[in-house]
């Protein structure tokens, strides 16, 4: 199946609206996309809306919620998520806020090393979404401070750059509780690089987590392959996707194109009990 669980929109740090996320979508003949932004669920009315112009096209309602731990981040999405419940857009909302309070803080830094950008720039190229640290990176390549925006990360603003700054802590834990209160199925995002992944997963297991992302954007075949095992040996459904955001598009991997077998989509399907939420012919 042709599918994509994990896409950003400039909802939060993407360069394309939901609208054109799920048009791209549709021309590429994909089947299911998940609209998965960064701690905001504002992409999704306008992404469901769309979709139905496309009855091939099934569109869940998701988040992806950035999360702390000791030694760097995990990310959790969220499926099939009640994205009108008034709580949870407060909840996200104080994570956003979090963000601008950050980005403000990596431009000071970035200015002190002779790297100076504008705070109404960055705002533009955020969209009205929510600003995050691709849209710095994005601007320091446009004033030419770095060639490529892996590179802004690597020297700058990735976490051990001298521009980086920490942004309110939350919990992984905390956030599969989030979205299993908001009757969605947590999944625990690119996890190949987490330390002790399984004694994480029984953390996560504990409070709600059902899946596990093992199929995902440049991942090797083994590394794949070793996820898909532990997902099966502890009861979680594979699940995958591009992680895409469109801001380099020579060296992303496009909507869709991280092959996903059909039975593990099928399977969250399945475990859904908001199939209301989903959108069919």
């Amino acid at each position: 199946m042709k599918a994509d669980l994990h896409l950003h929109t400039t909802a939060s740090d993407g360069r394309f609206s939901p609208d054109e996320i799920v048009r791209r979508a549709a021309l590429d003949k994909v089947e299911v996309i998940a609209i998965t932004d960064h701690d905001t669920i504002n992409g999704i009315e306008s992404a469901l809306t769309t979709a139905r112009s496309f009855p091939s096209l099934t569109v869940i309602p998701g988040v992806e919620i950035n999360t702390d731990v000791p030694h760097g981040e995990v990310h959790v999405l969220g499926f099939f998520i009640d994205y009108k419940q008034t709580w949870l857009q407060q909840r996200l909302e104080m994570l956003r806020q979090s963000r601008l309070v950050r980005a403000r803080r990596m431009l000071d830094k970035l200015s002190e090393l002779g790297m100076h950008l504008e705070w109404q720039h960055i705002e533009k190229l955020s969209a009205g979404g929510s600003v995050g640290r691709p849209h710095i990176a994005l601007a320091l390549m446009e004033r030419g401070y770095v060639s490529t925006f892996r590179q802004a990360f690597d020297l700058y603003i990735g976490r051990e750059g001298p521009a980086y700054v920490e942004r309110e802590k939350i919990k992984p834990t905390e956030a599969v509780e989030i979205i299993v209160k908001a009757g969605g199925l947590p999944a625990l995002a690119h996890p190949a690089s987490i330390e002790n992944l399984e004694g994480f997963l029984d953390q996560l297991q504990a409070v709600g987590l059902v899946a596990l992302e093992a199929y995902y954007n440049n991942y090797s075949s083994e590394v794949t392959q070793k996820l898909v095992a532990l997902a099966h040996k502890r009861d979680l459904i594979p699940c995958g996707g591009s992680d895409f955001h469109g801001l380099d598009i020579q060296s992303e991997t496009p909507i869709g194109g991280v092959p996903i077998p059909r039975k593990h989509i099928e399977q969250l399907l399945a475990r859904s009990d908001k199939i209301s939420l989903r959108v069919k012919p």
